[in-house]
């Protein structure tokens, strides 16, 4: 066998990578789960139990998913069988349910570990159900997706869906302390820059211990500045699909900081949409659903901003454009808010889809035709700029509907002029009435 090895150019001990090296020999020993892997935590319990369930473990890449079910399956008994959906097809799931089949008769319980599970499609997952069911296999599948919009309804009312954390500074921090450990040296790294390690690692574990053996084998004597280190390692950029869950979390991150008036927050968010490559035209577009939504009528230059920025942005591309995202997002957060014209005309839909075939009164009518005015369409329609105060004060609903308000100033901003006006007009309608 070695002279194979050595044929191929090879030895049969050949290093494997630090995370491969590191992996957690038992559940105790995976950092930063504890709340499914400490002592109270659901899956330590199963493990302990030795009867598992079936379940879907999602998470961000580098957070264990792999180890854990390996452990799992150790620690509880079950053999252990991977497939992956990026490379298995109709055949190889054929072959394993074979394999479990026969184990189970054998009284030996399989761990089916199923890898980004969500790649299979509908049809495919709704193949596991009936060896779910009858217990040939224990599914447990893995994905970076959320399983409400990737997996099937029924393989979820079948599974538990744990999440799985994306890892804090101090799970990174142990990780490469295990790592120094095990190469028995520090990383030759000042404060500084072991603190910028860390955070280009983004909470994935794995990539840490990738960045940690490079700076390993690179061997340097002089520890490196945060400089030196981001010449030598090219931090990734983070993690954005944008036609997945996190495009919709980012847009709605912005969308509440704004509202919640954090200008700070929202510009934070910009820049991290942006950064990932999010279409700017996408945030502008939702911009403008802010101000109209959440500013209204307290501001309303805010919607004339907003779509100024839109056609700022078109004029001049990125990155200059980005400049007018970022000021109409500090002038939207800044803003005095108010929801009062968006739950005014909600509202008023209600009103509309209830009482649809009512007619409009009759002195509000149009009348161009002799018939018309015969009929008494325009009768008694009291104009407005002819009438002392610029109010009528006249009755606009539709014939045999009560009059209703819909629209109620929140008294910020413009809007507190805004409601001063309608409550005298309120008054005087009441007076006129």
């Amino acid at each position: 066998m070695a002279d194979l090895f050595e044929a191929a150019g090879l030895t049969p001990h050949a290093p494997s990578p630090l995370a491969d090296r590191l992996r957690p020999q038992s559940l105790a020993e995976v950092v930063g789960q504890d709340h499914l892997l400490g002592p109270d935590g659901p899956i330590r319990r199963m493990a302990q139990a030795r009867r598992l369930s079936s379940m879907i473990l999602w998470g961000p890449p580098g957070t264990g998913k792999t180890t854990i079910a390996r452990l799992l399956a150790k620690e509880a008994g079950y053999e252990f069988q991977q497939i992956s959906a990026v490379f298995s097809g109709v055949a190889d799931l054929k072959k394993a349910f074979e394999q479990a089949r026969m184990r189970r008769a054998a009284g030996q319980s399989t761990l089916l570990f199923v890898d980004e599970i969500h790649r299979f499609n509908r049809a495919q997952q709704d193949g596991f159900l009936p060896f779910v069911e009858e217990g040939i296999v224990t599914l447990v599948g893995a994905t970076t997706e959320n399983p409400s919009f990737e997996l099937n309804g029924a393989l979820l009312s079948r599974s538990q869906v744990y999440v799985l954390k994306r890892l804090d500074d101090e799970a990174l921090e142990t990780l490469l302390a295990k790592a120094e450990a095990h190469e028995a040296r520090q990383l030759p790294l000042e404060p500084e820059a072991r603190a910028a390690l860390v955070a280009m690692a983004d909470g994935d574990g794995r990539y840490l211990l990738t960045l940690a053996e490079t700076l390993f084998n690179i061997g340097t004597a002089k520890p490196l500045s945060v400089g030196e280190l981001g010449q030598m390692l090219q931090k990734r950029s983070p993690a954005y699909d944008k036609d997945r869950e996190e495009h919709y979390n980012l847009i709605s991150a912005l969308h509440k900081s704004v509202r919640g008036s954090d200008p700070d927050a929202a510009l934070y968010w910009l820049a991290r949409m942006l950064g990932g490559g999010e279409d700017p035209l996408f945030i502008a577009r939702r911009l403008i659903r802010m101000a109209v939504e959440d500013i209204g009528e307290a501001d309303p230059m805010a919607l004339v901003l907003a779509n100024a920025a839109k056609e700022t942005y078109d004029f001049l591309g990125s990155p200059e454009g980005e400049l007018a995202l970022a000021q109409v997002v500090v002038h939207l957060a800044a803003a005095p808010k108010s929801n009062a014209v968006y739950t005014a005309f909600k509202a008023a839909q209600r009103a509309a889809k209830e009482t649809g075939s009512l007619t409009p009164p009759a002195h509000i009518r149009n009348a161009p035709t002799r018939l018309m005015k015969d009929l008494g369409y325009g009768k008694g329609y009291a104009y407005d700029h002819d009438v002392e105060g610029g109010f009528s004060g006249q009755n606009y609903f539709p014939e045999g509907m009560a009059r209703q308000v819909f629209y109620q100033p929140k008294g910020e901003g413009v809007e507190a002029r805004i409601k001063e006006r309608l409550e005298r007009w309120a008054q005087m309608r009441k007076d006129r009435s």
